[in-house]
């Protein structure tokens, strides 16, 4: 289980000792949600925000982007210093092309699905892609219920991966908690990204723990 933290819920006035408190409390993935107020109706940050964390973190960069025509950006975001660019399938004309993009930058390609977004949309492409994130609230902010149906989706697409023989990650983004952590693992997520539940509890070290024995 890979816990990737939203720092939308963390100390944004504090960036740079909340991304050393999360690596030295052994963390090794943050979870960055990019929202542009058109796509989603808030706004948060781009890439200037990123490179400026990146030079103060080596931390894996999971970028989530809930922007509108996000192919237009790649270039910026992967330079910015983003490991992982995920994308949003609704907000995509043409996402192969887009996947195609992610990689030539050298990132890696992710696709996101809003909670009613059938697996379909991305049946042919996952043998491409990094990982596959099924949002389990409407994107847009924090704090939200997770929504019940999305863990089925979560087994369907498990099943899919498989299918294919691929390596394909499952992340999970919404209402994630101590509550629901096993049963999403169980039912095939890699990837968990957790906001309040994870930063309104700290030390880091204890939560992260709590996270990782729950799961096992």
């Amino acid at each position: 289980m890979i816990l990737s933290p939203s720092m939308l819920s963390s100390d944004f006035a504090n960036m740079e000792s909340e991304l050393t408190a999360l690596k030295k409390a052994g963390l090794k993935w943050v979870h960055l949600d990019v929202m542009d107020g058109n796509f989603v109706p808030n706004i948060t940050f781009g890439p200037p925000i990123i490179k400026a964390m990146r030079k103060k973190s080596d931390l894996f960069f999971d970028c989530h982007l809930m922007i509108s025509d996000p192919g237009r950006y790649i270039q910026d975001f992967a330079d910015a210093g983003a490991d992982l660019i995920c994308v949003h399938a609704e907000a995509c004309d043409h996402l192969e092309r887009v996947c195609a993009q992610i990689a030539e930058t050298g990132a890696k390609p992710a696709v996101a699905l809003n909670p009613h977004t059938p697996l379909e949309t991305i049946k042919y492409l996952i043998p491409q892609l990094s990982m596959v994130l099924i949002m389990s609230v409407n994107p847009g902010f924090g704090g939200q219920k997770f929504i019940p149906f999305c863990l089925d989706k979560v087994r369907e697409l498990r099943g899919m991966i498989d299918e294919a023989r691929a390596e394909t990650l499952i992340q999970i983004d919404g209402g994630v908690t101590l509550d629901n952590a096993r049963e999403l693992t169980q039912a095939g997520v890699d990837v968990l990204v957790s906001g309040s539940a994870f930063f309104g509890y700290p030390p880091y070290d204890t939560r992260y723990q709590a996270f990782q024995d729950i799961c096992e």
